[in-house]
This record gives C-alpha cells, structure tokens and sequence, in this order.
C-alpha cells in the first residue's frame, strides 16, 4: 500500500502512538504534519528527520488542542489534508467526586472537542480533494469502562459516537472516519513506568508487565505503535474503502471479556 500524494494530520505526535503512527504513514509514502503544543527546536527537528528517512514532505506545526481556535487554525495552516489521525489526549485520574473541575474541562477539550474541530475544518479539503479518511485513535476505553477515569471513558465513548455520526454524514462520498481502540501500548511514557512499578509489587520485569501492568489485556502483550501505524493504513487502502462508522480493537482481547 502506498500513500503517495496524501498529506497526513496527526494531532499530538511529537511522541508515543502519534509519532509511532506518523512514521508508518511516512514509511507508506504519505507526507506527514506532526502537531503538539509545543514549539521546541526537537519538535522541529522530528519532522525532519522523517523528511529525510522516507524522502516525504514532512512539517511540525504548533497548535494546542485545548483550543477550537487553534484545532481548527491547525488544519488550515497544514494545506491539504487527507488523511486526518486525531490522536492527541492526555489523562487523569481520581474518583468522581474528587475530580478537579479543570482536569475534566481540559480532558474533554483535548480528547473529545478537539475531534469536532479538526473533522470539522478537514472535511471541506477532503470533499474538495475528492477523497478523505478520518480515523479517530480512541481507546478500550471507548467500548468499556474503568474506574476512576470518568472524563478520560466520557470522552472517548464520545469519540466513537461522533465517529459513527461523521461516518454517516460521508456515507455517500469517498470520505470514510472509523475510530482505533488500542489496549495498552508500548511507548516511551508507559516504559518509563515499568522500573517504579516493579518496586512497588517486587516483582521482576516480565511478571509486572504480565500480573499487574496487563491485567485486563488477555494476550498480556503490550500494543505496539507501529501495529496502530499499520491499522492506520489500512483504514486509509482502497481495501477498507467500506469500512466505515466502525471501531477496530487492538488491544489483545480486552474488550473480547
């Protein structure tokens, strides 16, 4: 599968499943915009080094996805966008009644509003260029609950909602949104969680990672970001071109309990 000639969009990528996700896209031959809400000289650099790796275009544009403003100045200032990955989230978690008011507002901005806004500024370049794909990195979190995490499952609950609605309103057109649900994956920030866990339970590296760390996933193997890249870009084939208001779960058979 090539993308050769697509621009992809993937929010929140200048780490973990964004990053993982936009160096597959750009290994496929699409030319890639990284986004965060920082502005570091190594944000920059990122993109460049991807320019230079697989020979795409590749750009990093600094907008803060806590803003419709910026969500939607984003896709703008990106050009052409046919491929849109709304990945950006952040997390927290606490019981209801002890939930910080501004940890909810900012949980829901980031992970949920911000799909709205995006969808909403690409679709236009997408029916113009007479061809799109939306594809929204939800979560298990999407399909099921935990407790403790009541912002973090509303908004992605949310997410496949407005996936199966934004499905619907292009059902007719070449534009196709589905929704990733991965498990827990492998990135830098859930690796660097693994040595303060083992000394919490003493337990070694694999025996945390399998007893504690994966409880709920069966396969107790972690998610891996170039497994999303690679659902990503088959949702973005002629192959999934009727594949379309749905969810694909990658999460070792979590949400199969």
């Amino acid at each position: 599968m090539t993308l050769k000639g697509k621009t992809a969009v993937i929010t929140g990528s200048n780490s973990g499943i964004g990053l993982g996700v936009a160096r597959e896209l750009a290994k496929a031959g699409a030319d890639v915009v990284l986004n965060s809400f920082s502005d570091r000289d190594e944000d920059h650099r990122l993109a460049a080094e991807i320019a230079a790796e697989f020979g795409v275009t590749a750009r990093y544009i600094q907008a803060d996805m806590s803003s419709a403003e910026a969500c939607r100045a984003l896709i703008e200032q990106s050009g052409a966008c046919d491929i849109l990955i709304n990945n950006a989230g952040i997390q927290h978690v606490a019981p209801i009644d002890e939930f910080p008011t501004e940890k909810w507002d900012a949980i829901i901005a980031i992970n949920m509003s911000s799909v709205f806004h995006t969808t909403a500024a690409a679709l236009p370049k997408m029916r113009a260029a007479g061809w799109g794909r939306v594809i929204n990195i939800a979560s298990a979190h999407g399909l099921t609950a935990s407790p403790y995490k009541s912002a973090y499952v509303a908004a992605k609950h949310g997410v496949v909602g407005m996936t199966k609605s934004v499905a619907l309103e292009t059902a007719q057109e070449p534009i196709t949104c589905n929704a990733i649900c991965p498990g827990y994956v492998l990135t830098p920030l859930v690796e660097a969680q693994i040595p303060a866990t083992m000394e919490k339970y003493n337990m070694g590296r694999e025996e945390v990672i399998k007893k504690v760390m994966l409880e709920r996933q069966p396969s107790r193997e972690f998610a891996t970001v170039e497994q999303l890249g690679g659902t990503a870009i088959y949702l973005a084939s002629d192959a999934a071109a009727q594949v379309t208001g749905t969810t694909i779960s990658v999460d070792g058979g979590w949400t199969a309990l």
